[in-house]
């Protein structure tokens, strides 16, 4: 279920970013806009998935040079390979440009699916929770007086 709503939630953001982005279109009626929407955010997540931490793998030395900057570069290069996908797959979802429409779109879907998602609680997030409430305190420390050789005898004892 957990899937469904973060693929609603990528889906919501990819149409708000082709009302907000210039250069991001998804064309068609609404019934395939919808249907092409869900495809592209399924096909950007996919991609995301697989090639984000290859790149990230190789590209360290260039993601530590710039402290991240170039995140930027890579997501809008990721977008922009999901609109050709998408294109091939015969689905009305362009993107034009590389700049600023891929990039600025990528950002713009990055942070706005960060926000929703924040808001948007995980089954795993409140199973965590309520586990952690379930969770017994500790038992109280025993206490041994004495110093060292209480505390040898204790041992002994405890033997």
């Amino acid at each position: 279920m957990g899937i469904l709503i973060r693929l609603a939630v990528s889906a919501f953001t990819v149409w708000l970013a082709t009302l907000v982005i210039p250069g991001i279109t998804v064309d068609g009626d609404t019934g395939h806009q919808v249907l092409a929407v869900v495809a592209v955010a399924a096909i950007f997540g996919i991609v995301n998935a697989v090639l984000r931490p290859i790149i990230k793998t190789i590209g360290c030395w260039a993601y530590i040079l710039t402290l991240g900057l170039v995140s930027l570069v890579v997501n809008g290069a990721l977008l922009l390979l999901t609109s050709k996908i998408a294109e091939a797959l015969d689905l009305s979802f362009r993107v034009e440009h590389f700049w600023p429409s891929a990039i600025l779109g990528a950002l713009f879907i990055g942070v706005v699916s960060w926000l929703l998602n924040f808001f948007v609680p995980d089954r795993g997030d409140k199973n965590r929770k309520q586990e952690y409430d379930r969770r017994q305190p500790p038992p109280p420390r025993q206490q041994y007086g004495g110093g060292y050789q209480q505390q040898q005898q204790n041992y002994r004892d405890y033997r």
